[in-house]
């Protein structure tokens, strides 16, 4: 148990009607610990129903779990609850992007952009939405300029699950048949490239995201202040596999895990390959 999770849990059980419970969820949450985040949150509004930020909370929890709908009526409770508040548009906005409903997507994504413009991980979602409704409207277009064809245009949905696919298999060609995956996050760890396959055949990225949300900002601190100047990348050898991550174009970053048997070498090599695939696919969104 982390330090600041310990602190907040000594302050919650002392004062059970305080607000740092929101704070808790938020560590648990970012930890991993998502079944106990879960149910700090519920207790918690159970005596703060009406608290907007504390359903925040639980839709991100939700999110964590890959309980899309559950999320996508906690971020509504919120916006009844704080209409425009930020982080709910993002969050709606997220979910529908998920679901393939990319007009309201875009909706809810350039609200928030215009709210905090300043914000990478909500320019990088509302970049995604429009390519994919740009590639929709563009296949539509062409369907209806060919009159051969009796082929109906394709639905924003399915334009929208062929980038998606385009996204998960951005570093197939790099990856080979090889024992590594690679990710691509942005900010607030959504995962918008790549596939993590465990052995049991789940795909697992989301997750992984999740628990390296903030990651980047938290190689960038302690890179200043080592005084060792900007980051360019980081490996970590581990028991099992070795995990290389690099920054990538705002706000974004690529991540690369290999089994402990590929040598270090390809693993940076891989790693450089990635990035610049990456970097280069990113800018096509922007």
């Amino acid at each position: 148990m982390s330090d600041d999770i310990r602190r907040l849990s000594d302050e919650l059980a002392r004062d059970p009607s305080s607000l740092v419970f929101i704070q808790l969820g938020e560590e648990l949450r970012r930890s991993g610990q998502l079944d106990l985040a879960m149910r700090v949150a519920v207790r918690g509004l159970e005596r703060h129903a009406n608290d907007a930020d504390a359903h925040d909370l639980l839709a991100r929890i939700h999110v964590d779990r890959a309980e899309l709908t559950a999320a996508h009526e906690e971020w509504s409770t919120v916006l009844e609850l704080a209409p425009g508040h930020l982080g709910a548009q993002k969050g709606v906005g997220y979910v529908l992007f998920k679901q393939g409903r990319l007009v309201e997507a875009e909706r809810y994504l350039s609200a928030a952009s215009e709210q905090n413009d300043g914000d990478p991980s909500i320019s990088t979602a509302l970049h995604m939405v429009r390519r994919m409704l740009h590639f929709s409207e563009s296949a539509a277009a062409g369907t209806a300029g060919d009159t051969a064809s009796a082929v109906d245009p394709e639905p924003p949905a399915e334009a929208g699950r062929r980038v998606e696919e385009e996204a998960r298999r951005l570093f197939a060609e790099i990856l080979g048949e090889g024992e590594q995956t690679a990710l691509l996050l942005d900010a607030s760890g959504l995962v918008t490239a790549g596939v993590y396959i465990t052995e049991d055949g789940r795909d697992v990225a989301q997750e992984v995201g999740a628990s390296l949300a903030g990651i980047r900002d938290d190689a960038a601190r302690a890179s200043a202040q080592l005084g060792l100047g900007k980051w360019a990348s980081v490996t970590f050898e581990t028991e099992v596999a070795t995990v290389a991550m690099a920054p990538v174009h705002e706000d974004s970053l690529v991540l690369v895990a290999a089994a402990r048997s590929v040598p270090l070498g390809l693993v940076r090599r891989v790693l450089l390959q990635c990035g610049r695939r990456a970097g280069a696919w990113l800018e096509t969104t922007s």
